[in-house]
């Protein structure tokens, strides 16, 4: 697991492969193996599927999360609760 330019709060954990770049990271969040996630604020708790891919396409970025003019993503719950439906 890598993590660059990241802050990164007590009890997050990092699967094998993962990576976050210029990512805040809330509390106790599970980040699945394989995931990249690029410029996100990712809500306490949230845990992120294997595989997820964030920050590399503007446009499914926003179809599924809250992503600023500046191209940070928001990740909360509720959205990836949504992922798997």
């Amino acid at each position: 697991a890598t993590a660059r330019r990241s802050l990164l709060m007590t009890g997050v954990k990092m699967g094998s492969f993962s990576s976050v770049d210029e990512g805040v990271i809330l509390p106790h969040c599970n980040i699945g193996r394989g995931a990249r996630l690029k410029r996100v604020i990712i809500d306490s708790g949230v845990r992120i599927p294997e595989g997820l891919v964030v920050g590399e396409d503007p446009e499914a970025d926003a179809a599924r999360f809250r992503r600023s003019a500046n191209g940070v993503c928001l990740i909360t719950n509720s959205m990836i609760d949504r992922l798997s439906n």
